[in-house]
Parts: C-alpha cells; sequence; structure tokens
C-alpha cells in the first residue's frame, strides 16, 4: 500500500512544483505523508460536492486541478468562509488534498494535450512554448496546436466538440464563417483569451478554449485569426482527469474520475424558446 509521500513525490515528478506560474499555488494542500493511500478521487474543483463524492466514496486523497486555497487566508474560521470549512472536513476525515494546476497545463501529456485528444488533433505541438534548457524540444508549454485528420467546417468542427467534451448548461459556442474550412486547431483547456494573439501567429483556422471575453474576441475576429470556439471552463479541463488517473492507477489500483459538473453556470436559455 502506497504512502501519501509516495503519492505526493510521483506527482511532484510527473507535474514539477517549479513549473507552475508564480501567482499559483500547487502541491500538497494538507495530509500526513505516513497515511496510507488506498482510493483516490480525480477532480477539477475541489467543492463541496467533490468532496461529499470523495468521502462518501471511502477516498484518502483528492487530485485537484484548481486551487482551493489560490489566495492568502488569516482565518480557517468553517463558520465564515466555505473553503475553511472545506479544509476542516477533509482534515478531520483524515483526507489528503493535492493540487496540479498551472504545472499540468504545460506538461506533456498536460491539460490541453488531453482536450486535443479528444478532438482527434494529430501532430501536437504547444501554442506557447515554454523556454529555457529544461524544455527545449520537450513539446511543453500553454496550449496545444494539431491538425484534423480530415478537414471540416467550423459548423462541423463545433458538433465535434460538443460531443467531445461533457455536456454542460454553458454548451460550446463559436464566432465565424459557417462554412469556414478548418483544417489546424489550436486548444487551450481553461480560460484562453490571453492567447489568442499565439492562435493566430501559429495559423490556425480554429481556437477552441473556454471564457472568452466580448471585446478581445471582437476585435480578434476583427483582423484574420482562426475562428474562436468557447466551451464551458470545467468541460475544456475534464478530459485531463482521465489522463491524471491512468497516471495514478500505476502506484494505487482504486483511482476514480468526478463527473460531477462543478461549472458555475446551471441555466442557459436561448431568446425565444419557452
Amino acid at each position: 500500500m502506497r504512502t501519501l509521500s509516495e503519492i505526493t513525490a510521483a506527482l511532484d515528478d510527473l507535474y514539477p512544483r517549479r513549473w507552475a506560474e508564480s501567482w499559483d499555488r500547487v502541491g500538497l494542500v494538507c495530509g500526513r505523508g505516513g497515511n496510507s493511500v488506498r482510493k483516490i478521487l480525480c477532480v477539477v474543483d475541489v467543492v463541496p460536492e467533490t468532496v461529499i463524492e470523495a468521502i462518501e466514496g471511502d477516498c484518502d486523497l483528492i487530485v485537484a486541478h484548481h486551487p482551493l486555497l489560490l489566495r492568502g487566508v488569516s482565518s480557517l474560521d468553517p463558520a465564515a468562509d466555505y473553503k475553511a470549512d472545506l479544509v476542516h472536513t477533509l482534515i478531520e476525515s483524515g483526507m489528503g488534498l493535492y493540487v496540479a494546476h498551472t504545472n499540468a497545463d504545460v506538461a506533456v501529456p498536460g491539460v490541453s494535450d488531453a482536450l486535443a485528444d479528444r478532438l482527434g488533433l494529430t501532430d501536437l505541438r504547444p501554442l506557447r512554448p515554454l523556454t529555457g534548457p529544461e524544455h527545449d524540444g520537450t513539446g511543453r508549454g500553454t496550449g496545444r496546436i494539431g491538425r484534423l485528420p480530415v478537414p471540416l467546417t467550423l459548423t462541423d468542427l463545433v458538433e465535434r466538440v460538443v460531443k467531445a467534451l461533457p455536456p454542460t448548461a454553458w454548451g460550446v459556442r463559436a464566432a465565424g464563417d459557417p462554412d469556414r474550412r478548418i483544417s489546424t486547431v489550436a486548444v487551450c483547456g481553461g480560460a484562453g483569451d490571453s492567447y489568442l494573439a499565439d492562435a493566430a501567429a501559429a495559423g490556425a483556422n480554429a481556437y477552441l478554449t473556454a471564457d472568452l471575453r466580448h471585446h478581445p474576441a471582437s476585435e480578434h475576429l476583427a483582423g484574420s485569426g482562426p475562428a474562436l470556439i468557447d466551451a464551458a471552463h470545467w468541460a475544456t479541463e475534464r478530459p485531463w482527469l482521465d489522463t491524471v488517473a491512468e497516471q495514478l492507477s500505476r502506484l494505487v489500483e482504486d483511482v476514480t474520475v468526478s463527473d460531477i459538473d462543478t461549472d458555475p453556470w446551471t441555466i442557459h436559455q436561448k431568446p425565444g424558446v419557452n
């Protein structure tokens, strides 16, 4: 039986903490290193629903993508803050918590690799490569660019995205000529409008990401950049859970993935539709 320290060391090797952005908070959040780990739950978000799922599933460790405690705190009063209450719940349940966030975004295979694989993209390369001797020639970096097996129209590509990703109230929306021929696609799991220029410079015909904002998208479309496909943040990162679960299954026999939709948007009503 593996200990938490052994699992943490393996995750640190797969997703070194030094690869994370300086503002990020990754690694072990809570849990004693000597505790035995028999069952792991992989989640995108640490929220009451996923913590309950882990407890009811008799898990010993949660491996999450998004940090629970991204900003500094001065109190863990469970009556004042739901995150503080979750920390108490985790500790009282003997549950460990480990986070791999931006260090998992840039890894190979990482978050965007999993998203690209769902679309069947080949010949992957990073959208914004990591620089430095450690990363040269590794393919590490933010986002991915790849080729579709067969070119599609933008409309058909959107249909493929809908089928490839888990359903959400947010759904999938796109901007651009519906008949545009798409052969090269850029993807970025999670919020990706910071990489619009990278997708355009790379010559992508379409760019799939999440959380696209009005003005950056509008200004991008005024140029000659790729068509845009915007999906729910949670949905674009959920595929990576299968990757990390497979990696962890080499150490622990019982590793499960949460399919609880933790996207905050719960209602999507089109105008004129009753």
